[in-house]
Order: C-alpha cells, then sequence, then structure tokens
C-alpha cells in the first residue's frame, strides 16, 4: 500500500496505460492493474493490513493485480480520482459528496455495507471523558472541541451542521477552541490525553465504532470516554467507482464484489473487523440528505467569511 498526499499523486501511483477501447478486447487490455483509494480513520500499519484481504480477492477474482493506496485525508483520493489514477474508492459519504460536486455523473456508488445486523447506516457522536461532568451539549459551551477531517461525515459534516441547526450556533462561535485532528484515532486520543474537552466521531452501534475499535486495539482504555450526543442516522460508506471506466469492468467489478461475503468469508470479515453481513446496492440517491449537509455547511461557511 502506498500513501497519497494532494501534490504527490502522480509520483505516489503506477501510471496506467490507456489503450483505446476500439483496439480492446477485453477491458485487462485497457486497464492491465487497478487501483483502489482509502482514506482510513485508522493508522496507515493497521489500514494496510485490514485492506490487504479485500485487494487479494479482487486480484484473483479479476485477475489482473488490484493495489490499495491510502491517502492521507479524503480529498487526496477524490483528486486521484478526478486525475484518472485511482478508479475505485472507499471513503465516507460526505466525501463521496464533495466528489460528486467535482466530477459530477463521471462518479457514482456502486455499492454499501449492510452492518452486522443488516442496518444500512451508523452515526456521528461527540464524545467526552468519562471522568468529565459533561453530560449534554449545552455543556459543552465554551470548551475545547475537535473534528476529525473537513471532509469527514461523522468527524465533521453532521455535527457542524446540527451544531448550527439545533443550537443556532456555529462551532467556531460555541467552543473556545475548535481544531481538526487529522483523524478520528488522533481526535479519541487527544480527547482521553486531555488536549480537548470533546471529540466528533463516529459509532455503529454498542459493539462497534471508533471508540470501541481502539479499545480492542489497545489504545484506550474501555470506559475512558462518554457519548454526550449522537446524530441521526448516516446512511454507510459507499463504494465508489469511476463511470468513465469499460461498462465491462465496472459490470464485473461490481458482480465480484458483491460475492465477496460468500466466496472469502474469512477475508471479508478480516477486511470488516466482523462487523458487516454483506453488500447492497448504492446509487447517488442514497446520499442526497448527506449532499444537502455538505452544502449547507458549505454555504455557512461563506457566510462566515471562511
Amino acid at each position: 500500500m502506498l500513501t497519497l498526499t494532494r501534490r504527490g499523486l502522480v509520483a505516489a501511483l503506477v501510471s496506467l496505460a490507456l489503450v483505446s477501447p476500439a483496439l480492446s478486447q477485453d477491458w485487462r487490455e485497457q486497464f492491465p492493474e487497478l487501483t483502489i483509494g482509502i482514506s482510513s480513520s485508522e493508522n496507515e500499519t493497521d489500514a494496510i493490513a485490514r485492506n490487504q484481504p479485500y485487494a487479494d480477492y479482487l486480484s484473483r477474482e479479476l485477475g489482473v493485480p488490484v493495489n490499495i493506496v491510502r491517502g492521507t485525508d479524503y480529498a487526496a483520493v477524490i483528486e486521484a480520482m478526478r486525475s484518472g489514477h485511482v478508479q475505485i474508492a472507499s471513503v465516507g459519504p460526505a466525501a463521496y459528496a464533495l466528489a460528486r460536486k467535482i466530477m459530477g455523473e463521471d462518479i457514482a456508488p456502486v455499492a454499501v455495507t449492510l452492518d452486522g445486523d443488516g442496518n444500512l447506516g451508523y452515526y456521528s457522536i461527540i464524545a467526552v471523558r468519562a471522568d468529565s461532568p459533561y453530560q449534554s451539549l449545552e455543556d459543552i459551551k465554551g470548551k475545547s472541541f475537535a473534528f476529525a477531517d473537513p471532509n469527514s461525515t461523522s468527524g465533521y459534516a453532521v455535527p457542524s451542521y446540527y451544531l448550527t441547526t439545533e443550537l443556532n450556533t456555529s462551532a467556531s462561535d460555541y467552543f473556545s477552541e475548535v481544531a481538526f485532528s487529522g483523524g478520528h484515532e488522533q481526535s479519541v486520543m487527544a480527547l482521553v490525553n486531555g488536549t480537548f474537552d470533546a471529540v466528533a466521531t463516529h459509532w455503529r452501534n454498542e459493539e462497534a465504532g471508533n471508540i470501541q475499535t481502539m479499545v480492542n486495539k489497545g489504545l484506550i482504555e474501555e470506559g475512558s470516554t462518554r457519548i454526550i450526543w449522537t446524530s441521526p442516522v448516516i446512511p454507510n460508506t459507499p463504494v465508489m467507482m469511476l463511470t468513465t471506466l469499460p461498462q465491462e469492468l465496472q459490470d464485473e467489478f461490481k458482480t465480484v464484489l458483491m460475492a465477496f461475503p460468500e466466496k472469502d468469508p474469512e477475508g471479508f470479515a478480516e477486511y470488516t473487523r466482523g462487523t458487516s453481513s454483506g453488500y447492497v446496492e448504492a446509487t447517488h440517491e442514497d446520499y442526497l440528505d448527506v449532499v444537502a449537509i455538505t452544502e449547507f455547511n458549505a454555504e455557512q461557511r461563506r457566510k462566515n467569511g471562511n
């Protein structure tokens, strides 16, 4: 796995030889290898290990090498797709909304995972230290706060939107200090270490979410944090693909992806940490609410001169 930077995409990725479709009898002649982009909330080492079974399975089933590249942030993955160096990506719903704004119908969701209970969504939460006195959003007014990434759905877009609509304010006005930590794990580590009084991150249920994963990996102690706010449900992260790719490639990838849980159950379980029961098809319409939230946030930033 490689690491993408916004300015180093070409150097970080293997350029793909493009052959005229008219001369190609099979999409593999045009794309002798494929690249999937991710921007994980995990540290790079853990992200590499977790995604490798995904890449291995796709390579076997598609018959071409499939590389996984990890972006330094969501925007890097989107830029890699825009430039054609990445053909497929898994990023959060808000990052998909940004990609759609930049690329229009040249990009579309293919599928989305179901959780272990068959649900299609997850949540943004605001967490505080368990030993703090804070019990509600009102209690953290004037305190320090961290978002994860400006293109994160649960780590920025959704909590920012609801701060504005529920409390009729902005994060910069409501908190004494607001920062982007650089990622979900970084936010929670900073919370536990006392750098911030509250942070936004993602949560699925009592067994799955960023905080639970960090506990399982020994990064934080169980019971060291407490949730004081939970968002309405957010649609799960889509697998998105360039619609400019040969239709045969799009169709075959979709078929292979949907069969992943059945054909390689061990690899799928490792890739999803055992929290998913499979895939269902996804469409752009599934993410219209997230698109509206990101557009609302952008308009608020323009009004505030940010």
